[in-house]
């Protein structure tokens, strides 16, 4: 008998950005939604029309998420998306509390939601990690941001590996610069920045593929990959500028 139910996607960080195209663009394709947002507000405003069900919760505070997700049922599809990011502008006078926030968010998160989640989850579902490209190149003032994402990296890349005995698919997403409420905040240049809607398109194309690594754009990808092979005191002077004596 053909199994006629709609396909299920859980999506964090629904109620902004990338996230939210995400949303709305597997909603149109006939998904069941389940969108998840720290503002219940935020998520009736903007998910309520298409999401199958809104779960209000801060994916940096383990027990409310755990209460919020752990009895959510089977999803063919979950996207870990929820982030944020700040910078350290003065390395020098290092902000751990800023560095915590930024872990406890992007990567405690994720580890939270997967604790609740993968339980859940049957033979031939997929779970997906938002990581960045910014993993593949240190950038200035970005130590927070990047290590987290980096250990996004490592951790999406061991999970698979684990996971596979269980059936059980992980795709590792690194974007570049895409144009969201989050990156609207840089005051720096953002050579390659492009739409959600190209983005949402990008990742979704991928997700269908079966891709265990979703990088984009290539052009900026291989941008990165080029700096990232120039020696490292060079990349250094380049964007730290001169050494004091």
């Amino acid at each position: 008998m053909a199994d006629n139910r709609a396909k299920r996607v859980l999506i964090t960080g629904a109620s902004s950005g990338i996230g939210l195209q995400l949303g709305r663009d597997y909603a149109a394709k006939g998904w069941s939604v389940v969108a998840c947002g720290r503002n219940h507000t935020k998520l009736i405003e903007l998910c309520g029309e298409w999401a199958e069900q809104l779960v209000v919760a801060d994916s940096a505070d383990r027990d409310a998420t755990l209460s919020a997700l752990s009895e959510l049922g089977h999803f063919d599809l979950v996207i870990l998306n929820a982030g944020g990011c700040e910078y350290i502008d003065d390395a020098s006078r290092f902000d751990s509390a800023l560095f915590k926030r930024v872990i406890d968010t992007n990567l405690n998160g994720t580890a939270y939601c997967l604790e609740a989640l993968l339980p859940q989850l049957r033979s031939g579902s997929r779970v997906a990690l938002m990581s960045s490209t910014s993993t593949l190149l240190p950038f200035s003032r970005a130590e927070a941001y990047g290590a987290s994402k980096a250990a996004i990296d490592y951790l999406a890349n061991s999970l698979r590996i684990d996971l596979r005995r269980h059936g059980i698919r992980v795709s590792l997403i690194r974007p570049c610069f895409v144009d969201t409420p989050l990156t609207a905040r840089n005051t720096f240049s953002m050579p390659g920045i492009i739409t959600v809607e190209r983005a949402s398109t990008i990742i979704r194309q991928q997700l269908d593929r079966g891709r265990d690594e979703i990088n984009f754009t290539r052009g900026f990808v291989a941008l990165l990959r080029l700096f990232s092979w120039l020696p490292k005191g060079l990349n250094n002077r380049l964007q730290g500028g001169r050494e004091k004596s």
